[in-house]
């Protein structure tokens, strides 16, 4: 479910949004993950996890990252089809992500302004939460992108 995509003007500051639906992370999930992207023994093995630093199996903090930009884009933040990242100012992994976690996202949006260098967008930043089932966060970042302005064709760059 995904609601209808927002352009430039349809963002205020202080514009909340959340996810629609949680996202399950299995011991599957993180080990093929972490097996093609970052194949840390953390990552991939209960018994080389269980002594390691995070005394058992986690997700990578780049899967989690995944997992919250398929969060965003499927919230009721509505970018979907309508922007493009520019950049991610900073991001912060407070607490684990392990198996058996649910994650959903919240999030608002921060600032707005006119694109200097696109006529046909404009730039919104967004602070995003990602939470797991008890409510703790497990990801914090700070991400701008570009927005199509209503009526605007895209320029082709």
């Amino acid at each position: 479910m995904r609601p209808a995509p927002r352009f430039f003007e349809d963002f205020t500051i202080g514009l909340r949004f959340r996810s629609f639906h949680a996202i399950a992370v299995t011991a599957e999930r993180v080990k093929a993950f972490a097996a093609e992207f970052d194949p840390q023994p953390f990552h991939l093995e209960e018994d080389a996890a269980s002594g390691a630093f995070f005394a058992g199996l986690v997700a990578s903090g780049w899967h989690t990252a995944a997992v919250a930009m398929r969060l965003i884009v499927d919230s009721d933040l509505g970018l979907g089809g309508q922007g493009a990242g520019v950049a991610v100012e900073s991001m912060r992994w407070p607490r684990p992500v392990r198996p058996g976690d649910s994650l959903r996202v919240e999030g608002t949006v921060t600032e707005t302004r006119p694109s200097r260098s696109r006529a046909d967008c404009g730039i919104v930043k967004f602070q995003a939460t990602v939470y797991n089932q008890s409510n703790d966060a497990v990801l914090e970042a700070t991400h701008v992108v570009m927005a199509l302005r209503r009526g605007a064709a895209p320029v082709a760059r």
